[in-house]
């Protein structure tokens, strides 16, 4: 305990103090998401560790309230069908922007973390308030990518979610790097398995369903699906490539809600995880493995950080290769697969790493318009927010 001298004044550095952190998410699925949603899975777990931490969080995101931090519905309705169209991505920005500086103006925010697309463009506007922004980029830094992170002001900080995905462009201003987690002990584990394997996630050609399938018929095994297919380019993928060459023993499943997932991870004799494309993370290998669930994967972005070749999973340079690999998961021990994932992907050591990044950021904001909020007497907030609403006609 530090003793201060008497009459001195007091002062509280962000390393020493609780911080109000506003999480920004997409409006796209709940948080958490009842099925896919990976960026909704990780920015729930993120706020309820915060919380868990001692942090006061505000979490801006659209449809049901479903974590510990105090929640503003920015959307009514989650705009799922709406996905990768421009106009909801435009729109949850300037929502955003707006209720940031009310609550600003009533709560001071030390910093605002950020998992949309369009919403770090942003963050000049919060400077202005004091307020330094850190974004979480979520997917691949492709070239298109890379110039739209680099057109940002210096003041924004990436937070990377793979050594790979920041080694691709390490020019770029990030600030840390903090692979993707999970709560261990909200997903079973299971060491008899059933006699299937197991794909899921989007019917794109980068996550490779179709390899998915000719592997697991070489090896004699029959596969479940369990796969996005609302958008029209995964309808489509699915009936050109996907369709012809399903098996009878296979099982098109369709896309699983939280409680399916779990069932079919845990059943499985291993996932698939062929990708073609640089994955930037690919948080479906740790719910597999939590599990007790060896991963075959094709080489490709973070694949190797994730998987432990032999331990927990196979990883494979070429499909030719994944039948062989499939036939030797029964060398993979289960409880192996755990811990890995226990050790190093658990929402706990997850939640250091964010916090680091975001004292670091604050520490070292020398503009005066980067420096936290100085804190004042707050003033009575209204009950839309404490009631988790936005005001009537602000959404």
């Amino acid at each position: 305990m530090k003793i201060r001298p008497e009459n001195s004044p007091q002062r509280v550095s962000a390393a020493d103090r609780s911080l109000h952190i506003v999480l920004v998410a997409p409006p796209y699925f709940d948080i958490p998401p009842v099925g896919y949603g990976g960026v909704e899975a990780v920015v729930a777990a993120l706020a309820d560790e915060l919380v868990a931490h001692g942090h006061r969080v505000t979490l801006l995101g659209a449809g049901r309230a479903g974590t510990k931090a105090t929640f503003i519905r920015v959307w009514d309705k989650v705009q799922t069908r709406r996905l990768g169209e421009p106009y909801p991505e435009i729109v949850n920005a300037m929502k955003a922007w707006r209720i940031i500086e009310e609550l600003h103006a009533r709560d001071p925010i030390d910093i605002v973390h950020d998992h949309t697309f369009a919403g770090p463009g942003n963050a000049a506007a919060y400077r202005m308030l004091g307020i330094p922004t850190v974004v979480t980029v979520h997917g691949p830094v492709d070239p298109e990518m890379h110039e739209y992170y680099r057109s940002f002001d210096r003041s924004v900080r990436l937070v990377a979610i793979s050594d790979r995905q920041r080694s691709l462009a390490p020019d770029l201003n990030w600030v840390a790097r903090v692979h993707n987690a999970i709560r261990p002990e909200e997903w079973p584990f299971r060491t008899e398995k059933l006699d299937y394997a197991l794909f899921l996630g989007r019917y794109a050609p980068y996550k490779g369903p179709h390899l998915a399938l000719e592997a697991a018929h070489t090896a004699g095994l029959r596969l479940v699906l369990a796969g996005k297919c609302n958008e029209l380019p995964e309808r489509t993928f699915f009936s050109k490539f996907v369709a012809p060459l399903l098996a009878d023993g296979d099982d098109v499943f369709g896309e699983a809600d939280a409680v399916a997932k779990r069932q079919l991870l845990a059943g499985a004799r291993c996932l698939l995880f062929p990708i073609q494309w640089e994955e930037p993370f690919g948080i479906v290998m740790i719910e597999a493995m939590v599990c007790g669930t060896p991963v075959v994967a094709l080489r490709g972005g973070a694949v190797e950080e994730v998987i432990e070749h032999g331990v927990t999973g196979f990883i494979c340079d070429d499909p030719e290769e994944l039948p062989d690999a499939i036939a030797r998961v029964d060398e993979i021990d289960p409880y192996a697969c755990r811990e890995r994932v226990e050790r190093l992907f658990a929402t706990d050591r997850f939640a250091d790493g964010y916090e680091a990044a975001y004292r670091r950021v604050i520490e070292t904001a020398t503009e005066p318009a980067l420096r936290p909020a100085v804190r004042r007497t707050r003033r009575r907030v209204s009950t839309s927010v404490r009631t988790h609403q936005l005001p009537s006609g602000r959404a």
